[in-house]
């Protein structure tokens, strides 16, 4: 068993994660559970067919909590015999949900699983699950991930105009993809309560205004350069995969849109916290044996805007080719989702522009990164 394929990838659009978001009358499990529904029926499966359910969700708690996967696979209809975990890598959530969806394919222990995450900070807000307090022994003084993002621009030498101008291409890109419709095929629509069809991102300002976003105050520290314009959206959202063995694709006449062919999760310093991606692209990469010369899409998180620029420097992408329709801080970032979105988003894109290889990596809270190289069939 040495090859690993994802055969269908679909997303929700993705809701700004307050009350009054678009998502907020869905509640998590029934966004998850359509998910479910769609990634085997764009694979061309029964579910019955499903070895298992790996989800990815950070706030585990309230409506998401009780294993989330497993009430979503009964609530969708799934047999019974059909196993489901719910696992919290915090923002490397359901990427990890596809890594380990690969690795227990690629040990044979199973043949066809469903990978993905959901998020509904609406419902569950970010910190919902965090202790009120730190062990007083604990052998860091861990600090917010706005004050990491800040230290992230100090160390590379980030400045506000910078990181604004950043984000701003961040809005303008998504609102251009928007407009060409460039989303339409891997979003699900979503019906609310009240009727209305949600099936487009909600948070991507059209157009964005760059004055506005220069007269926001720093958040987290005074005469810092972090504002809510260069920082990602809190969201709501969901996707799933569904992947594959070499066996399964041959009993099951399935037909791949990619191979994933290599993977990987690093740590790195807990308080810098968030340059996590940098050596997780080294990593991958040497595991796949390409160069990020290879890449014709690249998908890195923009959790803050100091993350991406970091990593711009140190790998000097083409950048026609780095977030090409926007990033999470003009589409949002439903935590334990946006590994899956993320990767919905890469494969759509690669067979959009024709391009062969994929790369996706995102930083995590306390100083970790996910990442993944993939090819499309």
């Amino acid at each position: 068993m040495t090859e690993v394929y994802i055969v269908s990838a679909v997303r929700s659009p993705v809701g700004v994660g307050k009350p009054t978001g678009s998502l907020a009358p869905l509640t998590p499990i029934n966004i998850t559970a359509m998910m479910l529904q769609e990634a085997i029926h764009r694979a061309g499966i029964e579910a019955d067919c499903l070895d298992d359910v790996i989800w990815g969700c950070v706030s585990q708690l309230g409506d998401q909590g009780a294993n989330l996967a497993r009430l979503a696979a009964l609530k969708a209809g799934f047999p019974t015999r059909i196993p489901a975990v719910t696992l919290n890598r915090m923002c490397g959530s359901s990427q990890q949900a596809l890594h380990f969806a690969c690795q227990a394919i690629l040990s044979g222990d199973m043949d066809i699983i469903v990978a993905g995450g959901t998020e509904m900070m609406s419902h569950q807000p970010i910190g919902s699950d965090w202790p009120k307090e730190w062990p007083a022994d604990f052998p860091y003084k861990l600090v917010h991930q706005g004050i990491s993002a800040e230290l992230i621009a100090e160390k590379w030498g980030l400045s506000r105009e910078t990181l604004d101008d950043f984000s701003y291409q961040s809005h303008l890109r998504a609102m251009q993809a928007i407009q060409k419709g460039v989303f339409e095929s891997q979003i699900l629509p979503l019906q609310r309560p009240d009727g209305e069809i949600i099936k487009t991102d909600e948070g991507v300002r059209m157009p964005p205004d760059r004055q506005k976003m220069a007269a926001l105050k720093p958040v987290f520290k005074e005469n810092g350069v972090i504002t809510a314009g260069n920082a990602s959206q809190v969201s709501d959202g969901c996707a799933a995969m569904v992947v594959a063995s070499v066996k399964a694709v041959g009993v099951y006449n399935l037909s791949p849109i990619a191979r994933v062919i290599a993977r990987t999760v690093v740590g790195c310093d807990p308080i810098l916290m968030l340059d996590g991606p940098i050596p997780a692209t080294k990593q991958v990469l040497q595991r796949a044996g390409l160069n990020i010369s290879d890449m014709d899409v690249m998908e890195v998180n923009e959790a803050f805007a100091s993350v991406a620029l970091a990593w711009i420097k140190e790998y000097e992408p083409d950048m026609e080719k780095f977030n090409p329709n926007g990033g999470a801080i003009a589409l949002g970032h439903p935590l334990g989702a946006t590994g899956a979105v993320l990767m919905t988003k890469l494969l759509y894109e690669l067979q959009r522009v024709k391009g062969q290889y994929g790369l996706q990596t995102m930083c995590i809270g306390h100083g970790m990164a996910t990442a993944t190289v993939i090819e499309k069939v």
